[in-house]
């Protein structure tokens, strides 16, 4: 069974960074493989923040996010990471990363939900706070 770790949560200040890792514990390229990562706030149901596609390398953010994170993949790690700049209180919540053989995660596509993604991490707290 796919197992997802993820890593790299903590406290940031407003306008401060943090990079989230994502490791697999299969080949994402050659099990053709989408990697999301969401989000949940306390009181708040789980959000998509972005997702790539392991296969062809295309990405899909939510609006909120968009311009100040970036989500790449390293296939000889087997490990998505998402790179978040100009965190904001609102950022805050922990973040799961998730793994998809159907999601379809590009530019302009359906928003990211996490009926579509089948395994999980256990998730990793981030924290915005000055």
């Amino acid at each position: 069974q796919l197992q997802l770790v993820e890593s790299g949560g903590g406290l940031a200040q407003p306008g401060g960074s943090l990079r989230l890792s994502c490791t697999a514990s299969e080949v994402i390229l050659n099990n053709g493989l989408r990697i999301g990562w969401f989000r949940q706030a306390p009181g708040k149901g789980r959000e998509g923040v972005s997702c790539i596609s392991g296969p062809f390398g295309s990405t899909k953010y939510r609006d909120s996010v968009e311009g100040r994170f970036t989500i790449s993949i390293d296939h000889s790690k087997n490990t998505v990471y998402l790179q978040m700049n100009s965190l904001q209180p609102e950022d805050t919540g922990v973040y799961y990363c998730a793994a998809s053989t159907s999601a379809r995660c590009y530019l302009g596509g359906p928003p990211i939900l996490a009926g579509d993604f089948d395994s999980w991490g256990q998730g990793t707290q981030v924290t915005v706070s000055s």
